[in-house]
């Protein structure tokens, strides 16, 4: 068996998230259709993370076993020639057999762009949040700097009751989620403000529930100090509202 890692790019607009679904069209199943289509084989490849409906990537990463002899760079160019123009396959590469596309990753890059003009184009409406109102944007840079270090990221977790009643006791619950921010930063540009963030690990909806908070701080609803407060509560109520997903990307992952 050959274990091979894809990057792919797609715009997740049109998809349920990553996550197989049934009756729903996914990334992972859509990639798996295609992979089955040429090698001949039932496979479901897996990535570095679940990216939620609506969210796009420019560097995610999925590994699955094959049998298949076709050269790596051959599959490029065949899973391109079948997937939908939204998926693209960046790369392939075949890897060691104990790599994993979530377990040995090492790092996380997500990118958040918010659009600043009066009137949004229409070919970006679907790959941005348009919030043209009044924000204060050194505000908004100054609290991102807060969250960077290690943290328990509760305040800024969806809540997930089965995964609650999975790890049992609330102290399983709040160790899972701690997480390392390597840099956490703001840019602005003509039109955008553009948030980075790089970690060992994000939690569902982490990165849309910090942007939620941010854009508090940055309309003076909140100020810096409060996010420290807010990470402190390791209550989802003590937060901002989530993002829309549209705006999101998935950047890279680091091994």
């Amino acid at each position: 068996m050959r274990n091979l890692k894809l990057v792919l790019a797609y715009d997740g607009t049109d998809f349920c998230g990553w996550q197989i679904q049934p009756d729903a069209p996914s990334i992972q199943g859509t990639l798996a259709s295609a992979i089955g289509r040429i090698t001949s084989e039932k496979v479901l490849p897996q990535g570095s993370g679940r990216t939620d409906a609506g969210v796009h990537a420019l560097g995610q990463v999925a590994s699955f076993q094959t049998d298949s002899v076709i050269p790596a760079a051959n599959l490029v160019i065949a899973l391109n020639d079948i997937l939908p123009v939204s998926i693209r396959v960046l790369e392939a590469d075949e890897v060691p057999e104990d790599f994993h596309a979530r377990k040995s990753a090492k790092a996380k890059t997500y990118r958040y762009r918010i659009y600043r003009g009066a009137i949004c184009p229409p070919f970006l409406a679907k790959h941005v949040w348009h919030y043209p109102y009044p924000l204060d944007f050194e505000a908004m840079r100054q609290a991102a700097t807060v969250i960077e270090g290690e943290h328990d990221f509760t305040s800024f977790a969806a809540v997930d009751p089965e995964k609650e009643h999975y790890e049992g006791h609330e102290g399983t619950r709040r160790q899972a989620n701690v997480r390392t921010i390597f840099s956490s930063r703001w840019r602005q540009e003509s039109t955008e403000f553009t948030y980075e963030v790089r970690g060992n690990g994000f939690l569902h909806h982490m990165v849309r529930n910090l942007v939620g908070t941010f854009l508090l701080v940055g309309k003076g609803t909140l100020n810096t100090s409060d996010v420290s407060r807010i990470l402190q509560a390791k209550d989802r109520s003590a937060a901002g509202a989530t993002a829309p997903a549209s705006g999101l990307y998935l950047v890279n992952v680091e091994y």
